[in-house]
């Protein structure tokens, strides 16, 4: 049984991955915490004991690191006898961290695809440029590497394959749903990460369609749904990490990403995007000092961990899936809803962390029983998706599916 948790990050989502560790600490041992910005840690630890959130004696320790340096990662890993590494710091650091990973044997989970700073909308499967080069590295050390094991990607890739598994014998669409219903206060914000949430948007949007990679502008496709809870909701056309390891694995034909945007968002980021403000290369200024024009956007922008305390409203993000069963067609949607108001006063987190912070803890969870320790790397829909719901539910992401209009919570909380 592995045990030792090693968190890389100190964000919002950084933060929700520590309390839910911290109250599962019997399961998953004594708890570090790293980031170049140590004080951050100590916020977040900080945080976790005023919750008095650690369900057993144990260590709760804040680290300084540099987490793209292979050998100082390597060297904490194994000063703190960490068996399992969770990566929620920016997508640059995948690779470094899966290299000390390797090194030590610790098993490894992240929550989105690596990206290099200098390039946006890499040839797809996006995997294939990075993660998936090494299989066999993982695989020859004996190391558990678990990609993108957060909402989407994550939750929404064991949804698909729990359709797969339970609810279909063919599929033939699966369209994955992202809606934000709530309200922060603030004339502009994102939810995480800005640099790397305007990264997802600024380049092509592939989907797969007909078996094949397609094409189209940011904000060109539209669709609005009527979704649970939150009820009718605009959404538009994305890439997204997901895609590109759902269309190699799962044999179905077409699967697209769609996400919710207000009119703000759209006006905001369009001009953004025109003045060239959203670019990663860097320009020169009249008094000769190189700037990156994305990363003085982000710098003006509020902190994403800021907006927690006022956020009211719930997210649902799911899997519409068609296909069929039994020789008939099926239609389900297989979703979760969740509360930033409850986030907050659970972890101190909006809603938006609280969906990609709490799946990587259940994954660890299931590394840590054995039932996800398997020795080499995989995508979550090549796990079994029943456990990873099952843990999910109990420690705070329910499931449930809507099918001919009744909503049944298939792994309550």
């Amino acid at each position: 049984m592995k045990k030792n948790v090693l968190i890389i990050g100190a964000g919002g989502v950084a933060q929700v991955v520590a309390h839910k560790c911290a109250q599962n600490n019997d399961v998953l041992g004594d708890i570090h915490i790293a980031s170049r910005t140590v004080d951050k840690c100590r916020e977040i630890i900080a945080t976790v004991h005023d919750k008095k959130a650690l369900k057993a004696e144990g260590i709760l320790e804040a680290h300084a690191l540099d987490a793209r340096d292979v050998a100082a990662t390597t060297a904490l890993i194994e000063k703190t006898g960490a068996q399992i590494v969770i990566n929620v710091g920016t997508a640059f650091i995948n690779m470094p961290v899966m290299s000390a990973c390797i090194a030590t044997g610790a098993a490894y989970i992240d929550t989105a695809i690596h990206e290099d700073p200098l390039k946006i909308c890499e040839t797809p499967p996006w995997y294939a440029n990075y993660e998936w080069k090494r299989r066999e590295e993982c695989e020859k050390a004996g190391v558990t590497a678990v990609l993108g094991a957060g909402f989407d990607p994550g939750v929404v890739n064991a949804y698909a394959a729990l359709a797969r598994d339970d609810y279909f014998d063919t599929i033939d669409e699966i369209d994955i749903v992202d809606v934000n219903a709530g309200n922060h206060g603030r004339y502009f914000a994102t939810n995480f990460d800005p640099e790397i949430n305007f990264r997802e948007f600024t380049g092509v949007v592939y989907s797969w369609q007909n078996n094949a990679w397609q094409t189209n502008q940011m904000f060109e496709v539209r669709h609005d749904w009527d979704l649970p809870v939150v009820g009718k909701q605009t959404t538009y056309m994305s890439g997204h990490d997901e895609l590109h390891s759902l269309s190699q694995t799962m044999g179905v034909p077409t699967i697209r990403f769609w996400m919710g945007f207000g009119e703000r968002y759209i006006t905001v980021f369009t001009v953004l995007k025109n003045l060239g403000l959203l670019s990663e290369q860097p320009v020169t200024l009249a008094d000769g000092q190189d700037v990156v024009p994305l990363k003085v956007v982000k710098a003006v922008l509020p902190d994403p961990k800021s907006l927690a305390p006022d956020y009211t409203g719930k997210t649902c993000i799911g899997d519409v899936v068609k296909g069929t069963k039994d020789g008939k067609p099926r239609e389900v949607f297989i979703y979760n809803v969740a509360d930033h108001a409850e986030a907050y006063q659970e972890v101190g987190s909006q809603g938006i962390s609280y969906t990609a912070g709490v799946p990587p803890v259940a994954a660890a969870m299931l590394i840590a029983s054995g039932e996800w320790d398997v020795k080499k790397m995989a995508n979550v829909e090549e796990l079994p998706p029943q456990p990873f719901l099952s843990v999910l539910a109990k420690i705070g992401l329910p499931t449930w599916v809507r099918e001919d209009g009744e909503d049944t919570a298939i792994y309550p909380g």
